[in-house]
């Protein structure tokens, strides 16, 4: 059956999105918002159905929670994302006429909220995003002991740059999706959100009009990764981006 409610939570890579959807996991009526979708797109292939409605009400299955709330967490990129709104099209609830693509998005997922997830600070971004690549520690339960990686010479200004404009242009991909549909998300910033963990929790779920008040929501589920490297990383990387600059920004 179709969800009652359904949300996604739209982010680039190190936004703190993982943290953000584990906990609203743990409450246990906002639906199970993974990236469900962080697969190739052909899902009938992935998720090994047979037809495209069996893979719609399996997809249903798997972010809900009993009181049929949705939840998904999305990285916008291209093709991927082109091909996999022409993998949507085909599930029932989406229809056979030939629709917008954040019409796609909607009818696939009913009665839909958006979340949009993003980090102020695009430096620290790039290179938290640069660190996890090199030393493969993308996450890291918490009370779990890191994994000890030397990565004295795995700076790239080159790298970080590119990760920088990479980041910068997922993000006009996920406000130009907005744009054409006329859609004013919900936006969270992790910056905001570390300070104020529950508080943030609390505010999505009184956006989704769930019941914010009596919800129970776990500890952060994850150790934040920021360490010295991370801050030698930010400070040379903006010193080199700014090179020669009469007007710096940092």
């Amino acid at each position: 059956m179709q969800p009652r409610l359904s949300y996604t939570i739209w982010f680039s890579q190190r936004t703190g999105s993982t943290l953000l959807y584990k906990a609203l996991e743990s409450t246990g009526i906002a639906g199970v918002p993974r990236e469900w979708f962080n697969c190739p797109p052909d899902l009938l292939s992935t998720f090994r159905k047979t037809s495209h409605a069996e893979l719609q009400d399996y997809l249903y299955s798997l972010g809900c929670t009993a009181n049929g709330v949705f939840g998904i967490s999305h990285s916008f990129y291209e093709p991927h994302f082109s091909q996999l709104t022409e993998t949507l099209q085909d599930f029932p609830a989406c229809g056979s006429a030939a629709i917008k693509r954040t019409a796609v998005w909607e009818r696939v997922f009913p009665n839909h909220r958006h979340i949009f997830m993003t980090r102020r600070n695009k430096v620290r971004l790039a290179v938290s995003w640069w660190k996890a690549i090199q030393s493969d520690e993308w996450h890291v339960p918490a009370n779990e002991p890191r994994t000890s990686v030397d990565l004295s010479d795995k700076y790239s200004f080159d790298a970080i740059n590119h990760l920088y404009n990479e980041c910068s242009m997922r993000e006009a991909g996920i406000q130009e999706f907005f744009a054409e549909g006329n859609i004013t998300p919900l936006n969270i910033f992790y910056e905001d959100f570390v300070q104020n963990y529950e508080g943030t929790v609390r505010t999505i779920l009184d956006y989704l009009e769930l019941d914010s008040q009596s919800a129970a929501i776990a500890p952060p589920a994850l150790t934040k990764l920021a360490d010295d490297i991370s801050e030698e990383w930010a400070q040379r990387f903006r010193e080199e981006r700014q090179k020669d600059w009469v007007n710096r920004g940092w």
